[in-house]
């Protein structure tokens, strides 16, 4: 791949590798960084994309792997001294229809903000196939090969990730 190659993967992708940070990293800031820093280290491997075997998905397993790096950073440093995040309006929701009454949305809204939550609150190996699957809307296999796992492990990690949202948003 070359760089113009990059700008129209750029040109694509961008919006729903942006969309992705902002679902990993729960705040603007981060979210913004960990974008910028993706399409940084697309450029040191650019050599190793391949435009004709899925770049997005490639661009996807660059911003995880990077998303775990900084995790793993945070983590460590949280134990050396903790941090406080203020907040950043990041249930905002992304709707824009209108053809829906005022109760329809203002329910529609706490629906969203209800799933986002349980989502938010599943563990790492549930998480990202939820995040992957249905957000980014890839495929079983493209999955499995961006978080290096057989596709059955992420069948049944889809699987148990919609059983526990079933259980908690049930009781909610």
């Amino acid at each position: 791949m070359n760089i113009t190659e990059l700008e129209k993967c750029i040109g694509m992708y961008g919006k729903d590798i942006y969309a992705f940070c902002l679902h990993l990293a729960y705040s603007r800031q981060e979210a913004e960084e960990l974008y910028q820093d993706t399409f940084l280290k697309a450029m040191e491997l650019i050599k190793g994309i391949e435009a004709e075997n899925n770049p997005k998905s490639y661009l996807l397993s660059i911003t995880i792997r990077l998303w775990k790096n900084q995790k793993r950073k945070y983590a460590w440093r949280d134990r050396i001294a903790g941090i406080v995040y203020l907040e950043d309006g990041k249930e905002e929701a992304a709707e824009t229809c209108s053809t829906y009454s005022l109760e329809d949305e203002v329910l529609k809204k706490e629906q969203l903000k209800q799933l986002r939550q349980a989502v938010k609150g599943l563990g790492d190996k549930y998480r990202m196939p939820v995040y992957l699957y249905y957000m980014e809307g890839l495929q079983i296999a493209d999955v499995a090969k961006i978080l290096k796992l057989p596709k059955g492990t992420v069948k049944s990690r889809l699987y148990k990730a919609r059983e526990i949202l079933k259980k908690q948003l049930a009781e909610e």
